[in-house]
């Protein structure tokens, strides 16, 4: 075992990110993912451009994957009621299924370990050494662990968090669709419960994800139904439904999303992406917001390998990084989704915003970042 290697549990956006920076300085990155490259996930598939300078230095090229440019935001209210406004930065839309698999490829040719179809059962840490127990029963063992493994884990439970312990009302479900709609924006279109958004992607598809509760899902008892029912009520929502074409055999479904403030160290093991915290998708930036911890996480970490900080400053100057750049973002999102999601307030609150559209703005401003 190299002084210099880490462990990162999951490899999803954070988990790549993290991989490749870290390798990228000669560290030696074993990383494990539950699933087998490339595959889809729960996700609204927009990135703000924000992003864009760091992943010029990590050699990672969007431009490659042909995504679409995304400039405008609209926002609907369960009545059809609507607003539009220009992305400051503006933003582009990839699939997680082939952006994913190019940071894989990416990672993998410098040199990266990649474990897939593998989880981290128990990981434990004493006299500075992190002992990661593998699903395999095998056992690996780093100086240092980086849990990116997304909104919810078995881990989860293992660390005592809090947010684990509180059931989530919330699930998301989300399709690729064939759709007549502008490419140039991304919208969210509220309904009774939930809201929903959509955006293009590659190749003239259009990513379509929504949010909403078990609650709703029970009193109309299908997905078919629910989206019969409640979502085509908003008639923006009722036309992308009745005219556009899905790709997907089934939609992809995740449950119990949470929303609550989580940590982004949990006994000493440092949290990135997802994992640390989640934006609602209601503010739409948690792609960058996941490749942006996983920077911040990776200097820190650098500088602990490279015997510049300690362990406690290493944890310490983390935490007040993520804060810094996260905290309040966070923050706006809880505080906005409570706008939305009931019809009366959904209803007022694009009014609302209609006659002060600086508010948008000032929204919008509070939940990206700028350029890095």
């Amino acid at each position: 075992m190299s002084a210099r290697n880490v462990i990162i549990i999951g490899g999803g956006l954070a988990g790549l990110v993290n991989a490749l920076q870290l390798s990228g300085q000669g560290v030696e990155v074993t990383l494990l993912e539950k699933k087998k490259y490339p595959f889809h996930k729960v996700c609204g598939e927009y990135i703000s451009n924000e992003v864009l300078p760091y992943l010029k230095t990590l050699g990672a090229e969007p431009d490659s994957l042909y995504p679409a440019r995304l400039t405008h935001f609209q926002l609907s209210s369960p009545g059809g009621r609507l607003l539009q406004a220009p992305l400051d930065l503006g933003g582009f839309g990839v699939s997680r299924y082939r952006l994913d698999q190019y940071l894989y490829e990416l990672a993998l040719r410098r040199g990266v370990m990649f474990r897939q179809q593998t989880t981290a059962s128990d990981v434990t840490f004493e006299r500075e050494l992190f002992t990661v127990t593998l699903s395999t029963g095998q056992q690996l063992q780093a100086p240092v662990v980086i849990g990116a493994y997304g909104k919810r884990s078995a881990l989860d439970r293992k660390f005592n968090r809090a947010f684990f312990e509180e059931r989530s009302p919330y699930l998301a479900v989300k399709y690729h669709l064939r759709a007549r709609l502008p490419k140039h924006v991304i919208a969210l279109h509220n309904f009774s419960g939930g809201y929903a958004g959509v955006s293009a992607i590659e190749e003239d598809k259009y990513c379509f994800c929504y949010l909403t509760t078990r609650q709703n899902l029970r009193k109309h008892g299908t997905i078919p139904e629910l989206e019969a029912q409640e979502l085509s009520k908003n008639p923006f929502l009722k036309d992308l439904l009745t005219n556009s074409q899905s790709l997907y055999p089934q939609p992809e479904v995740i449950n119990e999303i949470s929303f609550a403030p989580k940590a982004c160290l949990e006994d000493h093991v440092l949290m990135s992406g997802d994992a640390a915290g989640l934006i609602t998708p209601l503010c739409g930036n948690g792609m960058a917001m996941a490749i942006h911890s996983a920077k911040l996480l990776s200097e820190q970490v650098l500088l602990f390998l490279n015997g510049q900080q300690t362990r406690s400053q290493l944890e310490a100057g983390y935490t007040r990084q993520w804060n810094r750049h996260f905290g309040a973002r966070l923050q706006t999102g809880r505080l906005v989704q409570r706008l939305f999601g009931q019809p009366v307030l959904s209803e007022l609150a694009v009014a609302t915003l209609q006659q002060f559209p600086a508010a948008l703005t000032a929204i919008m401003r509070r939940t990206h970042g700028q350029p890095f």
